[in-house]
Parts: structure tokens; sequence; C-alpha cells
């Protein structure tokens, strides 16, 4: 079959397609004939040689897919069925077929397309957990890269859990898409201090839950809109790693928390996995009064990977960028 492989740091061009084995599936696993699978941050951070791969993950990239159930090992316990289609969580391998805990998979709800739930399972789930599980959803949410996967899934599951969420985003054209998808306000951090502009929004008192993938960049306007007892919940480090300055004194100040998280730990994935399906998937189906919906911004062939890594690089997308594999 044939897979991304990433075999040593460089450019795009690094992450060849190339033939390798079909995997076989272990006790309690599954393996995924997949359709679909999502670029993410981890893309470029892994191609130079950034962010390692779990221990006992697979090389081939891709940490979220759908498909369909191909092939179900002994030990499998749930519900699932051969040619089932699924979308799934995964810690690598999702750029070609790949063998699945069977805690990791979600069924695919009706009316999207395979490249759609692709877009969901990474994205989805980072945001379900900081709002739901990490963070403390409040009556303001602040969502840095308001037009990223997670900046539009943001958006949607702030309003269906009932607050207000808040953007940041880099034009005018950015805000106006992160507005229809349901943003109270967003703020243009090239042009404008977001910091004052959330406060006066506010009224004053400043942000319940800060949703950040920038890092130490912008820190001391992210504590300044900081309310009491707010949320400051780090998940990236798109921007600086670094941060100069006296951020912990500003921090207790607020009696604010920073929280840090990122799904790389497999039990936890797979609770995650399990209470989003309980509490979210169905608002996916055209048949929820409140439906979400995943924003895709381009699907290339997988054969055409390194030409989607660069346009992902460039920063113009909207959404999620998808890969479709051959059937």
């Amino acid at each position: 079959m044939l897979a991304v492989q990433f075999d040593q740091p460089g450019g795009p061009e690094s992450l060849p397609l190339k033939e390798v084995a079909k995997p076989s599936p272990g006790q309690g696993e599954v393996l995924l004939k997949v359709a679909a699978s999502a670029l993410n941050q981890a893309h470029t951070l892994q191609r130079q040689g950034q962010y390692a791969p779990p221990p006992g993950a697979s090389s081939i990239l891709g940490i979220e897919a759908s498909g369909h159930v191909a092939e179900l090992r002994p030990g499998c316990q749930g519900h699932w069925k051969i040619g089932e289609p699924v979308m799934a969580l995964l810690p690598g391998g999702g750029q070609a077929q790949v063998t699945v805990p069977e805690g990791c998979f979600m069924p695919i709800p009706a009316g999207l397309t395979r490249p759609q739930a692709a877009a969901i399972p990474e994205a989805w789930l980072t945001t379900f957990q900081l709002g739901h599980l990490v963070g403390e959803a409040g009556d303001s949410v602040l969502i840095h890269a308001g037009v990223s996967g997670v900046g539009t899934a943001a958006i949607q599951l702030t309003r269906l859990a009932g607050a207000i969420p808040l953007v940041t985003a880099g034009s005018q054209d950015e805000i106006q898409m992160a507005e229809k998808l349901g943003a109270a306000v967003g703020f243009n951090y090239k042009e404008e201090d977001f910091s004052e502009a959330a406060m006066q929004f506010t009224e004053g008192a400043g942000i319940n839950l800060i949703l950040d993938c920038i890092g130490g960049s912008y820190w001391e306007k992210k504590v300044n809109c900081l309310a009491v007892d707010g949320h400051w919940v780090l998940y990236g480090l798109m921007g600086e790693n670094e941060v100069n300055g006296s951020l912990l004194s500003k921090l207790l100040f607020k009696r604010g928390s920073l929280i840090s998280s990122l799904l790389r730990d497999k039990k936890y994935k797979q609770m995650l996995v399990e209470a989003f399906t309980e509490q979210v998937v169905s608002h996916f189906s055209t048949e929820s009064t409140h439906r979400l919906g995943p924003v895709v911004d381009r699907v290339y062939p997988v054969a055409e990977i390194q030409e989607a890594l660069k346009y992902r690089e460039r920063n113009q997308h909207v959404g999620k960028i998808v890969l479709a594999l051959p059937q």
C-alpha cells in the first residue's frame, strides 16, 4: 500500500509517498481502511524534527482519519462491524491503512462526507478537552487563531455550551468567517490591541477562558485581559516558547490558572473519544437542532502531499486541509 512516510527531517519534499506493507491488527485492534486524513501542525513539526511520534507509533504520518472498518481482531468488545464508516484519533499512521485500538473510533454522523469526517477527530477533540475537561468554560472564551481547525471547532462548541466566543485573527476576512460560524466579535491582532478590545467588549470583566495555541507571544496582553479567577489554557507553541517578564506575579494578581494540555496519552485519548461520542457527535448529524460542522478548506489527493503542506504552511487556509486516499 502507499503511505506518507517520514524518514528524516527536511522540507515538504522529505515526506514522500512510499510503498509499505499493510499492517495487521493485534489483539483488540481494528484495521481502518482510510479514505481521508487531515493535515495538522504535527506534520510541519515532525518533518522539521521537532515533534517525535509517541513511543511505538507508526512513522507514517496522520493523526486523524476517516474510512471504514476493514478487519476486526479477537478481543474487540465494541459494536463495530466490517464495512462500518468511522473516524478515528490516532498516534500516527493515518495516511495509509492503519491499525487502531477500538476505543479510538467514532461513528461518522449522517450527512458528513469522508473528508469532513477526517477534519473532526484531532481539532474537535482538542477543543472539547480544552473547554469541557481541562478549562472551565465561563461567560466569555477568547480563541486565538480563530479560523484554524481548532479555532473553527472552538467557536461552535463554545456556542453549544452557551458561552460567548471571541476570536483573534489576522485579517478582516478571517474575522468575518469566524463571525459566520458564531463568534460574537473578532479582533485583528495585527491592527489593534486585542487585550484592550476584549476588556471593552466584556465591560471590564475580562475573559473567563483563553484557548491559546500561540504560547509566549503576546503573553502580557493575554494576562491583562484575563478575568479574575480566569483560566488560560495552553495547547500549542506556534509563537514564542519563552517568556521574559513578570508573568507569574501578574497571573497571581488575577488568581489566574495557567493549564497546559496535549493529546498524547493513549488512555486519555480513549476517555476523550468516549465522552465526545456521547456528548457531541450526534450534533454533526443533519437531524440535529444545534448542528455542528467541520470546516474544510481544500481536499488534495494524497499524491499531492507536498503541495498540500506548502499551502498549509503559507497559513492562508480556513479550517482544515484534507488528503484523499485512493480506494
